[in-house]
């Protein structure tokens, strides 16, 4: 079964098409703030996809923008003594971020590209509109006239006429059409970043960000052009998924759309993917409005597999609460998975590999999950679907585990190699069992342990010896006495 994916520009389910290699856009974050869970919900739902392509045979080459020039970064400068600058406040954030995709176990990005290395490739990318006729300078600033491009508004589903403006009101005058946006801002300090320092009440004036000179002032790049001239420079005129939250889809993907494929003449993206917002206490869960749980708060109450469980109980193009209840339920889930987890691996260590004792129940189980999972995976990425593949498996688990020895060293093993596969692999999920690492020095200690056993039966102390046993036992290791000595095994 193929790959389906939900296409926003399509508007409908679409075979997911591409050659040996892929090329996977991700917005990133504008730097102004500490990353919190709503913004993680995209990285996991991109982490997967990438996850699963390689899985599939793909080479991913996966790109994930930094934009570190922006108001709301300029208007945190003196917020601390050591943000004098734009760039101060940036480098702040851009390394929280890294160290919350660190502690949830992403992949990494082939590049994190910044706005701030990429200044020469906007401007080239404006020039390029403005002579091709698709842009106009006003008063040193650049905008894109939207009436310019045919089919401006096709995945947003809008109609030219009906669009909203954009932009602030101080820019009105100086367009040609309410709807025009800005690719190349000459240097001033907007209204934007006015109102935000003011939100701060820092007590000084509204600091000015950092500039560059261009062929029509000295200025700063508009925020949509940024993504179009980093994601070209990094993988070329045509991506073959662009993802991003919901709310992009506009204004910033369709004018990341018209000015591309109006400068390069080149579809722009082949596949549209949005995941949907997180929301907390009935609205997304936002910065500014200040309903937000931080990355980092969040795997340390949590921990990192919870949080990954969590976002894989729900479509990634679909809206997810975060409630008391819907963390419970990922705990839940999460446990279950774990628990049978560390029984298979304990069991597995207690079988000796040679056995030729079979369960075919336990083989079939673990075929039919892989299948399972592997159909739910090409549905649109149905990861609550495919968490309960591997969810069923542990049904079948724990019945081989609980049942009479000796056990099926094949299909245990098999079992253990899913979990670590599909829930590790694909899922990022971190499986451990309490005898890794561990296990060498447990039996270590039990063989000290039936030694003095022997020692006690052989004087006649048969009382003591089976107190031993009988202690190892409530532990959890199962003691048979034979002609060549006493055997053990954990349960």
């Amino acid at each position: 079964m193929s790959l389906v994916v939900t296409d926003t520009l399509e508007d409908e389910r679409v075979e997911f098409t591409a050659g040996g290699d892929v090329t996977l856009y991700v917005c990133g974050l504008t730097v102004s703030d500490d990353p919190h869970l709503g913004h993680a919900r995209l990285w996991f739902h991109a982490d997967v996809l990438h996850r699963w392509l390689e899985r599939e045979g793909y080479d991913v080459r996966h790109v994930e923008n930094v934009t570190d020039v922006n108001e709301k970064i300029t208007a945190r400068v003196g917020e601390r003594d050591d943000w004098t600058e734009e760039r101060d406040v940036a480098e702040t954030f851009t390394a929280r971020v890294f160290d919350a995709m660190r502690g949830l176990n992403l992949l990494r990005a082939e590049v994190y590209p910044r706005v701030t290395e990429h200044v020469p490739e906007i401007v080239d990318l404006v020039e390029t509109l403005t002579e091709k006729g698709y842009a106009y300078e006003s008063n040193g600033s650049v905008y894109f006239d939207v009436t310019s491009f045919d089919g401006y508004g096709t995945l947003s589903n809008q109609k030219l006429d009906a669009l909203e403006a954009q932009g602030e009101p101080d820019e009105r005058s100086e367009k040609r059409n309410r709807s025009d946006f800005a690719l190349w801002k000459a240097d001033g300090v907007s209204e934007t970043a006015a109102r935000e320092h003011a939100k701060h009440d820092h007590g000084a004036e509204t600091p000015d960000g950092e500039t560059w000179e261009s062929p029509w002032s000295e200025g700063r790049p508009g925020w949509h052009v940024e993504c179009s001239a980093m994601s070209t420079a990094h993988l070329g005129d045509t991506l073959d998924i662009h993802m991003g939250g919901r709310d992009l889809v506009f204004p910033h993907h369709e004018n990341e759309i018209a000015q591309s494929e109006a400068a390069t003449g080149e579809t722009f993206a082949r596949h549209w993917l949005h995941v949907g917002l997180l929301e907390m206490d009935g609205e997304k869960m936002s910065s500014s409005i200040g309903n937000f749980w931080t990355v980092p708060d969040a795997l340390d109450e949590l921990g990192v597999n919870v949080v990954r469980t969590f976002y894989a109980g729900a479509a990634y193009r679909s809206e997810q609460a975060l409630t008391e209840e819907t963390i419970a339920e990922a705990e839940e889930r999460w446990e279950r998975l774990s628990r049978t987890y560390d029984r298979a691996v304990k069991a597995l260590d207690s079988v000796e590999a040679s056995t030729k004792a079979t369960d075919e129940a336990l083989r079939e189980a673990v075929e039919t999950a892989r299948e399972e999972f592997a159909a739910a995976m090409n549905d649109d990425l149905n990861l609550r679907e495919a968490t309960a593949a591997l969810l069923d498996l542990t049904d079948a688990v724990n019945r081989h585990v609980d049942s009479e020895p000796p056990h099926d060293y094949r299909a245990l093993r098999e079992a253990a190699e899913a979990f670590e596969d599909l829930g590790g692999d694909v899922l990022g999920l971190q499986f451990e069992s309490t005898t890794d690492g561990d296990v060498d020095l447990a039996g270590e200690l039990v063989e000290l342990i039936l030694d003095v056993r022997e020692t006690e039966r052989e004087a006649g102390n048969y009382e003591r010896a089976d107190e031993l046993r009988d202690a190892l036992r409530e532990v959890g290791v199962e003691i048979e006495d034979g002609p060549d000595g006493a055997a053990y095994r954990f349960e």
